[in-house]
């Protein structure tokens, strides 16, 4: 079995639900009603995401992005 990866995942909030995507991985994405919904899609989408390029001979990209949160005074 391989060795876990982990992906930086960017969520958003919109005022319709929540739309989720991977810098490191290009056209990987996912949208759902709630925050946790959006959180098991993206996971779903990446595993699949994963497996085509495998399927295609595709190189997998290492993970390099790095997702934070800076706080500053508003």
């Amino acid at each position: 079995m391989a060795e876990p990866v982990k992906y930086a995942v960017i969520i958003e909030r919109y005022d319709t639900g929540y739309g989720a995507y991977v810098p490191d991985l290009p056209g990987c994405g996912a949208t759902g009603k709630t925050d946790t919904e959006v959180r098991e899609r993206i996971r779903t989408a990446i595993e699949v995401h994963l497996r085509s390029m495998r399927e295609d001979g595709d190189p997998i990209p290492e993970p390099h992005s790095i997702a934070a949160t800076v706080e500053v005074a508003a």
